[in-house]
């Protein structure tokens, strides 16, 4: 099996990983198309020591760790601007070693080996990301989801995290009607919902109204990570961890301008 055949399997969720890094799927997409260019250019240097999706990862970081944002011509205006400005002032490490860890499902040795830190430092950094996520943010969230249980383990992170919920809709119908009545400031939505509509459309028709975050779940995030264009920025697989609901909520208010401070 040639290398880009080992690899293909993993792109859809390094460019997850990408976009939920930066708050862009443009600025995301970008570094991993750096990080395959790399691999194409020198693939005698490609890792073969580990898993290909290990030696994807790794390269991806040597290509984000060598390109400071900081050194990123400033984008004018938009949300790529507030991210901008946002990770300016926090040291991206911690962040990286949550999402690598919560979403990606890495262990502790893997975020180790990828981002070159003893273990001891990466577990420091996903509790300093954690302690981060506590005091960042707060804001209003419209929960889209049809099972009663999944529904209610999502209302619960939510308001741990000291966000208020505004509503829980099982309809596209509802998830409008929620939306419009009392405008969230995040959005979480599954794909399937009760009376089989979607909860695509649903954020479609939310997002026709006003601007929003949006962290889609569902069981199926093949269906979403296709390469086409827009694909979501944050993606959390069912069965979820607490601990990634809480990177992605994190992530999403992060590069939201219109999130207070809480």
């Amino acid at each position: 099996m040639s290398l880009g055949q080992q690899l293909h399997p993993h792109l859809p969720f390094l460019r997850r990983y990408a976009r939920a890094l930066t708050g862009s799927q443009n600025h995301g997409d970008a570094y991993v198309r750096a990080a395959l260019e790399a691999i194409v250019a020198a693939p005698e240097e490609f890792p073969t020591d580990v898993d290909p999706r290990l030696g994807l990862y790794k390269t991806f970081h040597a290509i984000w760790s060598s390109a400071h944002l900081e050194d990123v011509p400033a984008i004018g205006s938009g949300r790529e601007a507030i991210a901008q400005a946002r990770l300016a002032r926090l040291t991206p490490l911690p962040r990286q070693a949550l999402l690598l860890t919560a979403l990606e499902g890495f262990t502790v040795d893997d975020v180790s080996y990828l981002i070159d830190m003893d273990s001891s430092d990466v577990e420091a950094l996903v509790e300093e990301a954690l302690s981060e996520i506590e005091a960042q943010t707060r804001a209003k969230v419209l929960i889209i989801e049809d099972e009663p249980i999944i529904a209610m383990d999502i209302e619960t992170i939510v308001r741990d995290l000291g966000h208020d919920v505004t509503a829980i809709a099982v309809t596209r119908e509802d998830a409008v009607r929620e939306a419009l009545a009392d405008r969230p400031g995040l959005v979480l939505a599954d794909i399937q919902l009760a009376d089989d509509s979607s909860g695509i459309d649903a954020v479609k028709d939310i997002l026709a109204e006003f601007s929003v975050p949006v962290i889609f779940i569902t069981a199926f995030p093949e269906r979403l990570l296709t390469g086409e264009r827009p694909e979501p920025t944050f993606l959390i697989t069912k069965p979820f961890q607490r601990a990634t609901v809480k990177a992605a909520i994190s992530q999403a208010l992060f590069f939201d301008e219109a999130t207070a401070p809480a």
